[in-house]
């Protein structure tokens, strides 16, 4: 419930203070006096956008302040939500500096805008006379139809599921995408792989293969030289190892005579041991050197494969094609786990696609199941108001696949006049006749969406005599079970007020500024009194001012 409202520097407000009442509150004023700035002001705080026009001083902020009264246990939710400390007496503020900044609060703590009008559209509901056109809207005749069958969440958990759908099905063709440019590279990959893995590549081989083939090439050249070394080390005449030997025995003789002699003497005997070694090694590997025409043919094709591979990749190692391989080999397994990935998304899809059917199948099950009431129901009510022959009919049609509200889509259809053909409300209802079922429809929908505060703003447009007495009737109604404050400039609506309130205009230092009070009995008849004859009061607006006031 709306407790407070304060304004500073605001259009033509410079700063108001004004308290408001639990039931029926009836703001009127003359035209021009501001009562559309004060709801202005009252945006502000539900969330609305706003600049520096709004500013009356544009060298000072504006600074709009409502006190709501909050006994609504599901809000709690969105305080903890949010972050925001829960009060039951919460401050809603909104600030716009003559720089163009908008800033937000609730109880005192800084807020986007979209989360400020969360919390506005669950404790206010400010209906002026542009919301008129809404009824034509599909999307509000169909929260009006959700909001009395009372499925209003169920269709919210819908929407939750429907989106999720869609959203796992735009991955599914996008995965398919994916998987039609992979299918394209796969046999490549695998050709590829193929290739690879027969070519039974090893780290190291290349390196190991060329110092053989050159082994092999040269094998003459090698033996031959082997040979020579071997000839000069160890022949039975002449070789240096022979030669030595003999040079060893007679230095051992004469090794005892001399320390340096016995020196020379150890010397020679590892020169003797060495060349011995290399005489023995030299034999040896002359022995295994082959000149083996099969074996280079063999290096050869092997070689040439690696080197075609390598050309072909790019590359100048079998490290670096082995790497290649293992990069294909991870494609390829990436391929495979998205086509694993796919049949999993279209299993998800079919699930969820039949979720969606279900459910939009029970919620048209549920819609249809109040038409015949809802439709009585406000007949009955646009009957009171002045419509005896008005007539009001939903018309559903199916969809061909469930979409973001279900499988339903539809239309309101009217017609006032007897016997008059039904038809959309957007093609034959009248301001004032919209007007009144906008009213009819929420004085319906509030016994099933009790919102703590509900404001109309000249809700009583294109009406009068009896019909606005009708009208008032209602708003007393819905005051039951909520608080309802209403804009108008009929005396049988303001007659019906628990509450009134006046807005003025006054002129201070030659400047004019909107100004609010709460009228007591006396200054209550006076005002509705010039609702009846204009300023010029009479003595008969006067008593029925009185009559509008008991009744």
């Amino acid at each position: 419930m709306l407790t407070h409202l304060s304004v500073k520097n605001y259009a033509l407000i410079r700063h108001l203070e004004i308290d408001f009442k639990n039931q029926f509150s009836v703001i009127t004023g003359e035209t021009g006096a501001g009562k559309s700035i004060l709801m202005g002001a009252l945006d502000l705080i539900l969330g609305k956008r706003a600049d520096t026009k709004v500013l009356l001083d544009n060298m000072q902020k504006c600074v709009v302040e409502g006190t709501f009264t909050i006994k609504n246990n599901l809000l709690t939710d969105f305080f903890k939500r949010n972050d925001i400390d829960f009060e039951e007496i919460s401050i809603l503020r909104r600030e716009i500096t003559p720089q163009g900044k908008s800033r937000a609060f609730i109880n005192d703590t800084p807020v986007n805008l979209n989360t400020l009008k969360e919390l506005g559209d669950e404790l206010v509901d400010l209906h002026s006379q542009h919301q008129n056109l809404v009824i034509n809207d599909n999307e509000f005749q169909l929260l009006v139809v959700d909001s009395f069958a009372g499925i209003v969440d169920r269709v919210a958990n819908y929407r939750d599921i429907h989106k999720t759908c869609i959203n796992k099905q735009k991955e599914l063709v996008a995965l398919n995408e994916k998987e039609k440019q992979s299918l394209a590279e796969k046999d490549y990959l695998e050709f590829i792989l193929n290739e690879l893995t027969e070519a039974r590549l090893t780290e190291d081989e290349q390196d190991e293969m060329e110092k053989e083939l050159a082994l092999l090439n040269h094998a003459e050249e090698i033996k031959s030289t082997l040979y020579q070394v071997a000839e000069a080390l160890g022949h039975e005449s002449t070789g240096i190892v022979l030669n030595l030997s003999s040079l060893r025995k007679q230095l051992t003789k004469i090794s005892t005579f001399s320390e340096s002699f016995s020196e020379l003497n150890q010397r020679l005997e590892s020169a003797y041991i060495e060349l011995s070694d290399i005489l023995s090694e030299s034999q040896k590997i002359e022995e295994t050197i082959l000149h083996d025409p099969a074996r280079i043919q063999e290096i050869t094709d092997r070689l040439n494969l690696i080197f075609s591979l390598q050309n072909k990749h790019r590359v100048n190692s079998t490290g670096e094609l082995l790497e290649i391989k293992k990069s294909i080999d991870k494609k390829l397994d990436d391929m495979q786990s998205q086509e694993t990935a796919i049949e999993k998304l279209k299993r998800e899809v079919d699930v969820l696609k039949s979720q969606t059917s279900k459910e939009a199948e029970i919620l048209s099950e549920k819609r249809s199941l109040i038409f015949s009431e809802l439709e009585q129901r406000l007949e009955g009510l646009l009957h009171s108001l002045g419509m005896p022959d008005a007539k009001f009919r939903i018309l559903k049609t199916r969809l061909t696949e469930p979409g973001l509200n279900g499988i339903d889509d539809l239309q309101f259809l009217f017609n006032a006049n007897k016997g008059g053909e039904l038809m959309a409300l957007s093609e034959i209802a009248s301001g004032g006749e919209k007007s009144r079922l906008m009213l009819a429809i929420k004085s319906l929908l509030s016994q099933k969406n009790l919102l703590p505060t509900i404001i109309f703003d000249e809700i009583d447009t294109g009406v009068s005599g009896a019909v606005a007495d009708k009208v008032g009737h209602i708003l007393q109604q819905l005051a039951h079970s909520m608080q309802v404050i209403a804009i108008s400039h009929l005396p049988q609506i303001a007659g019906k007020g628990n509450h009134h309130y006046l807005v003025y205009k006054e002129t201070f230092e030659n400047s004019t500024f909107t100004g609010i009070k709460l009228l007591n009995q006396e200054e209550r008849i006076i005002e509705i009194a010039k609702l009846l004859s204009g300023q010029e009061i009479t003595s008969a607006s006067m008593e029925s001012a009185k009559h509008l006031l008991k009744n």
